[in-house]
């Protein structure tokens, strides 16, 4: 009688070839490595370099005390804030509409949502213009109907225009993620949690927000980093009075070649890009640890 000789389990494929893989560690990291330095260091070191003219940060100094970089840096996280926080309630509405209510045509309008993600942003803006501008179509027809002789509505060439033309932007990063999450949300949780009597805006709180928090952090932190660096809209738009750090940066380097302002300004961008990025991975980091902490 042969005694049974147990099977050899064969070493993964990517077991055999981890030495190879350590040998070349260092030769693949250099291509990409000299990439990032050539199109990412080397310039934001630039920037630095000529950001820190004169002795002792006085171009800082200098820079940070005048009204109008207090004013701009004001603009761009108002505008920032307000933004995300429409995108994330309307996103959030929309997803809900979509998910959870049937009706034709609802698959076929939340894919249509990824169409504004490919769009350039003044394209946005320039829709907003011929339909809301001065000129526009409906100052137009409320023009025609009131008999006023100046447009009525006024509201685009302002802090709310901006507003308005980022939230229509931005609302599909949101959107996106929250039907990724929703599709994944039991059903069966939405019908034992209604048959044991809650009513829609409980389920809501107790059921799909929980669920959908993480998409919901991701989708508002990518826009608040959009919004904060948004450049297009706002330079469309025209604003009046609405000055934000990027259009500041356009101001100062290419119509008064006053480089040493742009830079100290494009520093702080950056700098207030990189603290809310790391806000925002403290934060989802802290919901991702309470949700497993429920589990």
């Amino acid at each position: 009688m042969t005694e049974a000789v147990a099977p050899t389990r064969a070493a993964p494929p990517s077991a055999a070839i981890r030495p190879l893989r350590e040998l070349l560690a260092p030769g693949w990291l250099l291509p990409p490595l000299a990439l990032l330095a050539v199109l990412y260091f080397y310039p934001l070191a630039l920037i630095l370099a000529q950001s820190l003219q004169g002795p002792s940060l006085g171009a800082y100094a200098q820079v940070l005390g005048t009204a109008m970089f207090r004013n701009a840096a004001l603009n761009t996280v108002e505008i920032a804030l307000s933004a995300t926080a429409c995108c994330l309630v309307l996103g959030f509405g929309l997803a809900l509409v979509l998910a959870f209510v049937p009706f034709p045509g609802a698959h076929t309008i939340a894919r249509g949502t990824d169409v504004f993600i490919s769009l350039p942003t003044f394209l946005v803006a320039l829709a907003l213009t011929f339909l809301y501008g001065s000129a526009g179509m409906v100052n137009e027809a409320l023009m025609r109907v009131s008999g006023a002789s100046l447009p009525p509505l006024d509201f685009l060439y302002s802090q709310a225009g901006v507003v308005l033309a980022e939230t229509t932007v931005y609302t599909p990063f949101v959107l996106r993620p929250l039907l990724a999450a929703f599709s994944l949300i039991d059903p069966a949780q939405i019908e034992v949690a209604s048959s044991l009597g809650a009513r829609a805006p409980r389920i809501v709180r107790q059921v799909i927000l929980p669920a959908a928090m993480p998409a919901l952090l991701a989708g508002g932190s990518l826009c608040l980093l959009l919004t904060v660096n948004e450049f297009g809209i706002v330079f469309f738009i025209g604003a009046k009075g609405v000055i934000t750090l990027p259009l500041l940066i356009y101001d100062k380097a290419i119509q008064e070649f006053d480089y040493t302002t742009a830079c100290v300004a494009a520093v702080v961008n950056v700098g207030l890009s990189v603290l809310l990025y790391a806000l925002t991975r403290v934060l989802v980091s802290g919901v991702g640890s309470w949700r497993a902490g429920l589990v």
